[in-house]
């Protein structure tokens, strides 16, 4: 290929090719062998070929701005062995939002663009930083004041009513209601499925709408139960998250948890009420609760058994002493009742007398005070009649006419005003002594 020299006018250009060709050659000159990076997965994603392709990142740990973005690939043969060997140790799915150390060969093709090759990887960086997230998530939640609030919780007397959280394609669910349904002891538990997902990177938020949905009928349960059974070790990182760990240490029943590992604990597992290995062992741990329940019943059944037993042989023996020494109890109360009532008959006498003597006093003193009261009643009443008469006789019209006075009369009616006369009116005159009649002649 050719170029034109430059003129003055124009200067040298390259063509796209030869730029990314120099780039190329840049590049191999600067990085000639492998280097190891750290950075964090991103887009993870897995060919129909079996080829992975990602991206690798770089964010700013105070903003958590991008400043750094590479294309990587590994090809099909080098991922079949680096994937199961990176989720064999570090327990957690190859996926997006990893920090990793990954050995990486340095490529940029003319067509492609720029491109980071995996050879290798190196799981204990991504344990470490596990190890620290995990360890932060931890921190966060006692300094909230919650890690420990689910544990706080009365365990039920009686776990009969249990949420479970599981995929119901999951074989620990199956191995869990075999168990707990045909219990020996045949002891009855109403269980309800609340389907979640267990594996993958939705199980976080799944398992969280599963909870939110218990808790719409929380005064309907008394335990919940999150199983999983039969997957890999890599997908236990969703139950290494704070939003589901505080979803469970501050859901308000407790949390029994039988996610099937027995290695490590995850974050869920350390703020849950009670952590077991399998979703078998949860289920005999709930029958070995209500077992428990019927051990204390039954204890507690002798022992009222034994009080009543004890109680009614101490009346029956003291029913029979009384039964002995009834004829002598008897025979000394009827002697006490006989010297009483002599005692009594031989006092009788004087105290009647004394009786007859204080009541005939009373009596005495009663007529005593009634005559004289009615002495002084009647003197009363005179004195007011009286005076009654007295008024009366002032009061009365002879009285008044022997004063001097007069009645005029018409008709029988006394007149009170001039103007009920008139004129020719026959009038009587009443005096002490007599009556006047006579006709008035009115001046005009």
């Amino acid at each position: 290929m050719s170029i034109d020299p430059p003129t003055a006018e124009q200067p040298r250009a390259f063509s796209l090719l030869e730029l990314n060709r120099r780039i190329k050659a840049a590049i191999q000159e600067a990085f000639p062998a492998t280097c190891w990076i750290q950075a964090e997965t991103s887009d993870v994603r897995t060919h129909a070929s079996g080829h992975c392709y990602l991206e690798f990142v770089e964010k700013n740990p105070a903003t958590g701005q991008l400043v750094a973005k590479a294309r990587g690939t590994i090809w099909a043969k080098t991922f079949h062995m680096l994937r199961p060997y990176f989720e064999r140790e570090t327990g957690q799915a190859f996926v997006s939002g990893l920090k990793v150390l990954v050995k990486v060969a340095v490529d940029y093709h003319e067509l492609y663009g720029f491109n980071l090759t995996v050879t290798d990887i190196d799981p204990t960086y991504t344990l470490g930083d596990m190890a620290r997230k995990r360890i932060e998530i931890i921190r966060q939640l006692q300094e909230e004041g919650i890690f420990t609030l689910n544990k706080e919780l009365p365990f039920p007397t009686l776990p009969q009513r249990i949420a479970v959280i599981t995929s119901p394609t999951a074989a620990g669910y199956e191995d869990f209601l075999e168990q707990i349904r045909d219990n020996k002891m045949g002891f009855p538990f109403y269980i309800r499925l609340f389907p979640a997902l267990m594996q993958g990177d939705k199980t976080e938020m799944s398992v969280i709408a599963a909870l939110d949905h218990i808790y719409n009928y929380v005064e309907h349960f008394d335990v919940v139960v999150i199983i999983r059974g039969g997957g890999s070790t890599a997908d236990l990182s969703s139950f290494d998250s704070y939003l589901l760990a505080a979803n469970c240490a501050q859901f308000p029943l407790p949390v029994i948890t039988g996610i099937g590992h027995e290695r490590d604990d995850t974050v869920v597992d350390l703020v849950s009420h009670t952590r077991l290995k399998t979703p078998t062992a949860v289920a005999e741990f709930l029958i070995g609760r209500m077992q428990l329940a019927a051990d204390e019943l039954s204890g507690l059944h002798q022992a009222i058994y034994q009080q009543v037993t004890g109680r009614l042989q101490e009346q029956k023996n003291f029913l029979q002493l009384l039964n002995t020494r009834l004829p002598a109890i008897v025979s000394n109360r009827l002697e006490r009742n006989r010297n009483t009532l002599k005692s009594l008959t031989g006092r009788l006498p004087v105290v009647a007398s004394s009786l007859l003597s204080d009541y005939t006093l009373a009596l005495e003193g009663l007529n005593n005070r009634l005559k004289s009261g009615t002495t002084h009643f009647f003197s009363d009443k005179r004195k007011e009649l009286q005076l009654t008469e007295q008024f009366v006789t002032l009061a009365s019209p002879e009285y008044i006419l022997k004063r001097g006075y007069s009645l005029t009369l018409k008709d029988g009616q006394i007149i009170k005003h001039a103007a009920d006369l008139q004129a020719g009116d026959r009038i009587v005159t009443r005096l002490a002594d007599g009556e006047v009649r006579s006709q008035l002649i009115m001046d005009n």
